[in-house]
C-alpha cells in the first residue's frame, strides 16, 4: 500500500493507571529503575523485546492486563509512589517548591541551545555510536536535574546505528533497522498555532525538508530533524537514514541539516538561545546560519560574524588530526556555494576561517576543516580532559603561528557520567542508608561522598556479589543467542549457558573497538596470560564487548581476534566477548564486573567515561594514565597501567604496557582480591571499592561537569554576548572592523628589540630589554609589547612599558638560577577580545 502517514493508538488507560502514558513519553524513566519496573510489570518478555521501550511495551498490552494491573494494591502503590517522585522531580523550583541549582547558583544564566550529532539517551532509542552520543545524553540529563534553561538539538536517524552480529567466524557484520518512530517516546514538535514544526534547508542546489520531533527529558526538550518526509526526493528522505553511514558527500549534507537546520528548528518553534554550544565539529555549520540571520537584520559580514561567534562554546573531542573532518573546496562549493552571497561575504574571506593546508596525495591542498572553522566560529573552546585540553592546545597550535602551545586559548572541562543513568538499584538503595536523604541531587558534593565508609563490607560485599550474578547471568544468555543464531552445537551452546563464574576475578573491557584503544594488548603474551586465567585457586576471567566502525577493517580484526581466542578451549568460558554492544549491555557490564579495564595509546583517548560508570558501582579502574583516568587515578582507588609518558616506537609502548598489565595483575591486584579472612570477607579489597566509588562518584559526576561548563563557559559567554550586541550591536560592528584593519595592517608591523645579555648574573640581577615598535598606523594603545622569558618549563610573560614614538622597555629580575632564554613580542590588544590570541597574530623580535 501506500503510506501517506502513521499514527499511534495507544490504549485506553485504566482511570487508576491513566498517567502511565504521560511518564512513558518522558524520559526520566530512562534513569529510574523503578519507573522502567512499572512497564516491565506489564509484560516482562515484551520488555526485553521492545529494547526496554515503554511506549511499544505500553501499546502491546492488552486492556485485560491493564485493568487487571489497575486493581493490583502492590502495582498501585508502585505506581503512586513513583508518580509521586516524578511530579516532585518535574515540579522542583515552580511556586517555590524547592529549587534546582541553576535557580539558586546561576540565576543570571541565559538559555542555552546544545547542538550534538548524536544522542546516547537509551538503548530504545538508537540514536547514537558511543562515547560522544552517550556523553551528550547525559549532559541533557544534568542539564535537566539541575534545573538549566536548555535546549538540545540533533537528528533522527531513522536506521539509527547499525546493529552488530558476529558471523561463525567471528567477522562483525551490520544490520540496519528501520525505526518504527510510532513506537518511539518522541512526539511532532508543535509550534505556537499548534501544527507540527517543519523547515527547509537549502543543500546543494535543492531544498530538503525536515519534521521537528519533541523529545522529552525529565525538565528539558531535545529537538530531533527528520528529513524521512514525503516532501522530499528519495535520495533526500535518506539524508537522516544512518549516522555516520555514508561517504564524505553525505556527511556534509548532514552537517548542513544539522547546523543551519538546528538553528532554523529553535527559531520556528520560537525557543529562546542565547549561548551556544557545540558539541564537536559536526555541528560547526551553524555559525552559517546565525551569521545570516544577523546579515539579514542589517549588520556587515564582519560585524554579524563577531555577533555570532561571541555567544558560542565549541567542544573538541578528538586528540588526532586524522579525526578532524576536512573537505575539498570543490566540494564544499557543491553544498555551501551558495552561502557567501547569502552571508554577503566573498568565498575566499568565508573559506578562509575553515582553511588548513593538508598534505593529500604528497600535495600541499588547502581543505575546510570542521574544527578549524568551528574554533573561528566560536570564542570559547574547550577539550575533554586536562590532558586533552594540552593535546588540542598542541594539535591546533599551527592557527595562532609563532605562539607557545600553552597560549592557545582551548580549555578544558573533564568529561563526567550521569550517576543515576549507570548506577545499579541495588547500590541506590545501599547508598541511602547512609547518605542524606537529597543525595541524588548533591552527586558533586565531595564531602559527602565519605559517608560511604559507613556501609558494612558485608553489605557492600553481597550487593558486588548479586550485582556479579546478574551480570554473568545476561552474559550466558546473551551468548548462547549469539551461538544459537550462528548454527553452534548443541554442546557449544550448553557451555556457553556455563561461562564465567561469580567466585572468579572478573575483569571488563568495553568500548568502541578502534585500534588505537588497543582491545587485544591483554593477548600480547597468550602463555603469561593463560597462566593468570587458569590459575585453579586464583582465577581471572574477562568480558569484551565492542563495535567497530564499518568501514574499519583493522577494528574488525581485533574483534575477531578475540573472537577466536574465547573459543580456544584452554580461554573457554572465561574470556567472553559480546556482540552488539549498547547501553544495555554497557549497565550490566558496568554494574557487574569486578575491574574496569582501558589500555589505549597514551596520550589518545581524549576522556573516555566508561571507567567512570563502573567506578560508581565500586569496580575499580586498571587503566593506562590517560584522559580522565591521569586525573582520577590517586593511588587508592584502583590501578595504573603503564608509566605517564609518550613513545616514540609504538611496539616498545606495547611491551611496556602489557608487561606493566601482567605484573600488576598477578602480584598486585590477584592476591589483593583473594585475600580474604577467615570469615570470608576481603577487606582490602573493598576498601579500594570504597575508594573508587568516594573519589569518582561525585568528581567524575555529570552533574559535576554541567556545573563546570555553566561557571567557565555558559555565564561567561552570556555576558560577553550581552556586551558584544549592546546598543544595536555597537562593540560587535566597532571590533569586527577593527579586526580586519588590524589584520591588513600586520604584515607592516615591524619588532626590534635588544638587552644587554651578560654570560652570568647572580640570582636577583635585572635584564633590561628595549625594542622598537613600526605599528603600522595601529594605535599605541591597540597593541600588548612584552618580553618573554623562558626558564626550564616555565615561561613568564612580562609587559613592556611605553615611551612614546614606538619605544618599549623593561627591567626583569632574574630570580632563580638556571638558563634563561628572552624574547619580545607584539600582539593586537583589545579589551573586547574574548582572548589575547583571538586574532592569531603575533610579531616576534
Amino acid at each position: 500500500m501506500n503510506v501517506i502517514g502513521k499514527v499511534t493508538v495507544l490504549p485506553r488507560l485504566p482511570k487508576p493507571l491513566e498517567r502511565l502514558e504521560e511518564l512513558a513519553y518522558n524520559l526520566y524513566w530512562a534513569w529510574t529503575p523503578r519507573a522502567q519496573a512499572l512497564y516491565r510489570a506489564l509484560d516482562a518478555a515484551n520488555w526485553e523485546r521492545f529494547q526496554h521501550n515503554p511506549v511499544q511495551t505500553l501499546l502491546e498490552t492488552p486492556s485485560a492486563r491493564l485493568e487487571a494491573l489497575s486493581a493490583d494494591p502492590d502495582y498501585l502503590a508502585d505506581y503512586r509512589e513513583v508518580m509521586a517522585e516524578f511530579d516532585a522531580y518535574m515540579n522542583k523550583g515552580k511556586s517555590g517548591k524547592g529549587d534546582v541549582w541553576a535557580a539558586k547558583a546561576a540565576p543570571d544564566l541565559k538559555p542555552v541551545a546544545y547542538f550534538s550529532m548524536e544522542y546516547g539517551f537509551h538503548e530504545s532509542l538508537p540514536i547514537y555510536s558511543g562515547g560522544l552520543g552517550v556523553l551528550a545524553g547525559d549532559h541533557c540529563k544534568s542539564a535537566s536535574d539541575l534545573g538549566l534553561p536548555f535546549t538540545a538539538v540533533g537528528m533522527l536517524f531513522h536506521q539509527g546505528y547499525f546493529r552488530q552480529l558476529f558471523n561463525k567466524d567471528g567477522w562483525q557484520e551490520e544490520a540496519y533497522d528501520e525505526l518504527n518512530l510510532t513506537t518511539l517516546p518522541i512526539r511532532p514538535a508543535l509550534t505556537s498555532s499548534g501544527e507540527t514544526a517543519r523547515i527547509s534547508v537549502r543543500v546543494g542546489g535543492r531544498d530538503v525538508v525536515m519534521q521537528v520531533w519533541n523529545l522529552q527529558v525529565g525538565r528539558i526538550r531535545v529537538l530531533l530533524l527528520d528529513a524521512n518526509v514525503p516532501d522530499n526526493s528519495e535520495e533526500d528522505r535518506k539524508l537522516t537514514a544512518r549516522l555516520y553511514g555514508g561517504n564524505q558527500e553525505l556527511r556534509i549534507q548532514q552537517y548542513v541539516l544539522l547546523g543551519v537546520g538546528g538553528i532554523r528548528a529553535l527559531r520556528a518553534l520560537d525557543i529562546p538561545a542565547s549561548v551556544y554550544h557545540m558539541n564537536e565539529g559536526h555541528a560547526a555549520l551553524m555559525g552559517l546560519e546565525r551569521v545570516r540571520e544577523y546579515v539579514a537584520q542589517g549588520l556587515d559580514f564582519r560585524t554579524a560574524l563577531e555577533a555570532s561567534a561571541s555567544s558560542t562554546l565549541f567542544t573538541t573531542h578528538t586528540p588526532v588530526a586524522a579525526g578532524n573532518d576536512a573537505f575539498a573546496y570543490d566540494l564544499m562549493d557543491r553544498y555551501i556555494g551558495e552561502w557567501p552571497a547569502q552571508l554577503a561575504t566573498s568565498r575566499d574571506e568565508l573559506y578562509s576561517l575553515a582553511r588548513q593546508d593538508q598534505n593529500w596525495d604528497n600535495h600541499l591542498v588547502p581543505t575546510f576543516s570542521m574544527t578549524v572553522f568551528a574554533l573561528r566560529m566560536s570564542r570559547m573552546a574547550n577539550g575533554v580532559s586536562e590532558l586533552h585540553g594540552e593535546v588540542s592546545r598542541g594539535l591546533w597550535n599551527f592557527l595562532y603561528e609563532g605562539a607557545d602551545p600553552e597560549e592557545v586559548p582551548i580549555g578544558h572541562v573533564t568529561n563526567g557520567a550521569h550517576n543515576l543513568t549507570f548506577l545499579a538499584q541495588q547500590y541506590r538503595d545501599l547508598f541511602s542508608t547512609v547518605l542524606p536523604a537529597d543525595w541524588t541531587e548533591r552527586l558533586e558534593d565531595k564531602q559527602m561522598w565519605d559517608d560511604i565508609n559507613r556501609v558494612p563490607d558485608a553489605q557492600l560485599s553481597a550487593t558486588q556479589h548479586e550485582l556479579k550474578e546478574e551480570m554473568i547471568a545476561f552474559v550466558r544468555a546473551r551468548s548462547q543467542e549469539q551461538l544459537r543464531r550462528t548454527g553452534a552445537t548443541a554442546a557449544e551452546v550448553a557451555a556457553a549457558g556455563e561461562a564465567l563464574s561469580a567466585d572468579a576475578l572478573t575483569i571488563g573491557f568495553a568500548r568502541r573497538f578502534a585500534t588505537y584503544k588497543r582491545a587485544t594488548l591483554l593477548f600480547r603474551d597468550r602463555e603469561r596470560l593463560s597462566r593468570i586465567v587458569n590459575d585453579p585457586a586464583r582465577p581471572v576471567q574477562f568480558v569484551f564487548a565492542g563495535k567497530a566502525h564499518p568501514a574499519d577493517n583493522p577494528g574488525k580484526a581485533f574483534i575477531q581476534e578475540i573472537y577466536k581466542i574465547s573459543r580456544d578451549p584452554e580461554f573457554a568460558g572465561k574470556i567472553v566477548i559480546l556482540e552488539n554492544y549498547d547501553m544495555n549491555v554497557a549497565r550490566h557490564l558496568v554494574q557487574g564486573v569486578d575491574i574496569w579495564l582501558n589500555n589505549p595509546r597514551r596520550p589518545l583517548e581524549a576522556s573516555g567515561t566508561s571507567g567512570m560508570k563502573a567506578s560508581f558501582n565500586g569496580a575499580p579502574n586498571f587503566s593506562v594514565l590517560d584522559g580522565w583516568w591521569r586525573e582520577g587515578y590517586d593511588g587508592t582507588n584502583g590501578w595504573p597501567i603503564g608509566e605517564e609518558r609518550e613513545y616514540i616506537d609504538l611496539n616498545v609502548q606495547d611491551d611496556a604496557d602489557a608487561f606493566s598489565m601482567y605484573e600488576k595483575l598477578e602480584h598486585t591486584i590477584v592476591p589483593l582480591y583473594y585475600g580474604k579472612d577467615a570469615q570470608g570477607q576481603n577487606h582490602g579489597w573493598l576498601g579500594v571499592v570504597r575508594r573508587a566509588i568516594i573519589t569518582v562518584s561525585p568528581e567524575f559526576s555529570m552533574q559535576r561537569q554541567v556545573i563546570d561548563y555553566v561557571q567557565k563557559y555558559y555565564l561567561p559567554l552570556g555576558t560577553r554576548a550581552a556586551k558584544i550586541d549592546a546598543n544595536n550591536f555597537e562593540k560587535a560592528r566597532a571590533l569586527g572592523g577593527w579586526k580586519s584593519w588590524v589584520s591588513q595592517q600586520w604584515q607592516h608591523v615591524q619588532i626590534h628589540a635588544t638587552t644587554q645579555l651578560p654570560a652570568t648574573v647572580q640570582p636577583g640581577e635585572e635584564v633590561k630589554v628595549s625594542a622598537q615598535v613600526t605599528p603600522a598606523g595601529i594605535q599605541e594603545s591597540e597593541l600588548r609589547v612584552e618580553a618573554v622569558l623562558k626558564h626550564g618549563e616555565q615561561t613568564l610573560h612580562v609587559p613592556m612599558t611605553s615611551s612614546g614614538g614606538g619605544q618599549y622597555q623593561v627591567s626583569i629580575p632574574l630570580t632563580d638560577s638556571g638558563l634563561y632564554s628572552v624574547g619580545v613580542r607584539a600582539t593586537p590588544y583589545s579589551p573586547d577580545l574574548s582572548n589575547p590570541l583571538e586574532l592569531g597574530l603575533i610579531k616576534w623580535a
